[in-house]
């Protein structure tokens, strides 16, 4: 992989101004801190978001400033929705190609739009367009956000 411009800043505002439309539901995946959380808030303040994350710390932290953050694998069966955004940003990545091919299944499945934002190598960023039915939102060297809209 080439040199990036590690700014949280930038990819964080980029996933968040990708979102196709005013969400209600929100499903984000790998919410870590809750810094892209806080963020899709700030724009979108009817949004209720709930976060999912594999890390027991990420959850303690993020639970001390969000009521719905629960335990679980991105691999794990998806919760109940409809959701109307599924947001990713820098967890997607680590993912196996056949992890990526059955979230972008299961994401089709039960929500209406999908934003991705996270490092990848050229091939990695092409498959996942194809399988998510996504556009390149915004892209800066490796970084890269992708949405769709089902």
């Amino acid at each position: 992989m080439s040199q990036f411009d590690w700014t949280p800043e930038v990819y964080q505002e980029q996933a968040v101004a990708a979102i196709p439309f005013p969400p209600e539901r929100v499903l984000e995946l790998g919410m870590g801190t809750g810094e892209t959380t806080r963020r899709l808030i700030e724009a979108h303040p009817e949004s209720w978001v709930v976060g999912l994350d594999s890390s027991p710390d990420m959850v303690f932290r993020a639970r001390q400033s969000y009521d719905d953050v629960q335990l679980a694998r991105i691999e794990d069966p998806l919760p109940d929705g409809p959701w109307d955004l599924v947001i990713s940003v820098l967890s997607v990545n680590q993912l196996s190609d056949e992890q990526k091919q059955a979230l972008c299944r299961r994401v089709k499945d039960h929500a209406r739009s999908l934003v991705i934002g996270d490092v990848f190598e050229p091939r990695q960023l092409s498959d996942l367009v194809d399988w998510s039915g996504a556009e390149i939102a915004w892209q800066q060297n490796d970084l890269a956000v992708v949405r769709a809209t089902y």
